[in-house]
Parts: structure tokens; C-alpha cells; sequence
């Protein structure tokens, strides 16, 4: 048994309802995400990725913790929070969104879930969006209500998700759409089921809405998936870098707009309802921005996934940061993102990297998703 007084004194950080089920399943590491325990790796990450490809896998990511936004106005509330148009987000349906400060700043990029006409979750990352919320209402005017519910989801990704979601949930879950989501209990537990994930595989999102259950929803997901060889692993790093998939506090942090990131199909541009930043983005997108986030191929033998931000050199001169990079076996490169100048984000720059301990790699700026660029895989 791993102990936790490695990294952990006193009760400040919080565990999951599946805590207890991820230590009897082998967990080998842990970080902290959203002031919670969060399970990284089960085997060597490799290994995970492989897995994911070829089966299925069960991830605790309750560190996704939600903000949920009830009362009569909370539609208006929630449309003041972000760029999108949530009303074109019907009940029922998900989006994914970012939260945007006065100045366009990157605050969150959750998943958002309409479960009614007033009624959301925010899915989150890492970053206190509660307070951020509770802030933006005290002088609003608007009526709502702003808690932290009992919901806490696991993640089910892997080329055999739908067979195993088919064993738990029956055909209608199934039939689920892309970002969209079931309302449903298995064997009286109750639980939402979104067809979501951070993979670009296909996959689905089990919520569960009571947290004394974490146990019996863990060991019914595993025993259903037996069959399909399931196996808890952590979030595969190597996956979503291949899929395009950014990490917040990593890829994106406060200090950048959705401009930078690439993310700027999460800006409606049309929409009528005011929102927290409206001004800043357009005066942004008017004026351009200085710097962009650009995939990145690094020559020379496989790296290990980054945990700082690497030195990014062009002409011999610093230009800015790789922000994430690692090996992708499927495609025997090393790939990542980096945050340049404009200038050295156009596919084709040459770039140097500088590894810890001082190497240098010659890199290239490519295009990225660096795999199935359309989305096909996870639509499935």
C-alpha cells in the first residue's frame, strides 16, 4: 500500500469516492489537481497509452470538480461567463467552453452540461472557478445559486467504451450523440453519462451523483469491462498531445486568450448577450496577437514528458516556452506545443530546444492535431 503520508499531512486535500478503489487497484502516483488527489499511472505511461488504443480504460478524474448554477436566472448568469452562445445549447446537450476574464484571460475550460432550462455544471481544470462565480454574482443582480454539488465522474476511453457502456447502461446510451448526455442509474446508483473524454478516442464520462457509491459504481464499471480487458490507468499525456487536446496551468494559463491557443472556434462572435471579456477579445482580434501556440516536432531519440517549460531558441536567440511534449510511439516521433512569436509559428521554422541538463534538439513547427486532425476516432 502506497503511503500517503509521502505526500499528503492532514486532511486539506481531499479524496474521491474512488480513492479507496484506485489504491486497491494499484495506483502508483498521485499529483494534485483542483486541491484533490489525482491518480497519474497505474503501469509505466507507455503501457497506458497502448492500452487505450487497443482496449479500454477507467480513470478517476474527480478532480474535475463541478460548479453547478441553479435559479431562475441562471441561464443569463452562465451566458455572462463565457463566449459561446449557450443558447444553442439545448437540455441535455454539453459544450466545451472556456471562462473569460475583463481582459480576455483564460480563467477555465470546462466541459459545461445543460441539465435544464436553469440548471448547469461546469466541468473544470484547474482553477477555482467557485470563487470566480460566487465573485462575478454578489453584485449582479441576478438570482442564482452557486455550489459545489455531489458529483464527482470517472472517464471510460478506449476503442471498447461503447461495448462497455453497452453492458452497464443498455442501447440508449449508446446512441448518444458527441457531447451529449443521459440522465440515468445503474443498479439504483444514480449517474449522468455524457459521451465525452480527454483522448480523442472514443469515450464516455460516468458522473456519479452520490458519494457514497464511488465503490460499487468503480467495481460495476470493472466488472462489465472485464470481458474488454479494462484497466484503471491515469490520463494518457501522449494521447491528447497527439489529439490537439490542451492542458490548462500547462498549454494555457490566465496570461493567455483563446486567440494564442487556437481555441478561437469557442468565440461566437455573433452572439447578442454580453459577456465577461466580449471587449477585450474583439479589440484582440482586431489587433492580432504577438505570440501563438504551435505543434512542435523534436528531432533526435525519444524524450520523456516534459515537466517544465523547455527553452525555445530560433536563430540562436530565445523566442519562448515548449509547454508540452512526449514521445508518440504510434507515430516514432516526439511532439509537443510551444508558445512563440507569431513569426516562428508558421509550419516549416526551425527551432532549438533545450532539454534539462543543457542538450540541445533541432525542432520543426508542424501542424497540429498531430492525429486525426477531423475528429473522426471519438465520434464513432
Amino acid at each position: 500500500m502506497f503511503d500517503m503520508n509521502l505526500i499528503q499531512r492532514g486532511a486539506r486535500l481531499r479524496r474521491s469516492p474512488f480513492f479507496e478503489a484506485t489504491q486497491r487497484h494499484g495506483a502508483k502516483a498521485y499529483t494534485v489537481y483542483n486541491h484533490m488527489l489525482f491518480p497519474i499511472c497505474f503501469d509505466d505511461l507507455e503501457a497506458e497509452y497502448h492500452h487505450l488504443l487497443e482496449h479500454v480504460t477507467l480513470w478517476d478524474v474527480s478532480v474535475e470538480r463541478q460548479v453547478e448554477i441553479t435559479g431562475p436566472d441562471a441561464f443569463a448568469f452562465i451566458n455572462m461567463l463565457t463566449p459561446r452562445d449557450l443558447s444553442k445549447c439545448a437540455v441535455g446537450q454539453g459544450k466545451y467552453v472556456v471562462i473569460t476574464a475583463d481582459d480576455g484571460g483564460i480563467i477555465n475550460d470546462p466541459v459545461l452540461l445543460r441539465l435544464g432550462a436553469n440548471h448547469f455544471w461546469l466541468a473544470l481544470a484547474d482553477s477555482d472557478v467557485l470563487l470566480w462565480a460566487r465573485g462575478v454574482a454578489l453584485n449582479s443582480g441576478l438570482r442564482v445559486n452557486i455550489t459545489e454539488p455531489d458529483v464527482s465522474p470517472v472517464q471510460i476511453q478506449g476503442p471498447k467504451a461503447k461495448e462497455v457502456v453497452l453492458a452497464l447502461f443498455g442501447e440508449p446510451v449508446t446512441k448518444l450523440r458527441y457531447y451529449w448526455f443521459l440522465d440515468t442509474k445503474l443498479d439504483g446508483i444514480p449517474v449522468v453519462v455524457t459521451r465525452t473524454g480527454w483522448t480523442g478516442e472514443v469515450g464516455y464520462e460516468v458522473y456519479l451523483r452520490d458519494g457514497s457509491r464511488g465503490n460499487d459504481l468503480w467495481e460495476r464499471i470493472m466488472d462489465a469491462g472485464a470481458p474488454y480487458h479494462i484497466r484503471p490507468t491515469g490520463p494518457s499525456d501522449i494521447r491528447r498531445i497527439e489529439a490537439g487536446i490542451l492542458n490548462w496551468g500547462a498549454d494555457m494559463t490566465l496570461e493567455n486568450n483563446v486567440y494564442e491557443v487556437g481555441l478561437e472556434r469557442l468565440v461566437d462572435e455573433k452572439k447578442d448577450a454580453s459577456y465577461i471579456g466580449r471587449d477585450a477579445l474583439a479589440r484582440i482580434r482586431k489587433e492580432g496577437v504577438r505570440r501563438k501556440l504551435a505543434g512542435i516536432e523534436i528531432e533526435g531519440e525519444r524524450i520523456e514528458f516534459n515537466t517544465t517549460k523547455w527553452p525555445v531558441a530560433a536563430g540562436g536567440k530565445p523566442v519562448g516556452r515548449v509547454t508540452s511534449a512526449a514521445w508518440s510511439p504510434r507515430l516514432k516521433k516526439n511532439i509537443g506545443y510551444a508558445m512563440v512569436p507569431v513569426a516562428q509559428a508558421k509550419p516549416g521554422t526551425a527551432l532549438q530546444i533545450t532539454l534539462p541538463g543543457g542538450a540541445e534538439r533541432k525542432a520543426t513547427v508542424v501542424d497540429m492535431p498531430f492525429v486525426d486532425p477531423k475528429k473522426a476516432i471519438p465520434k464513432t
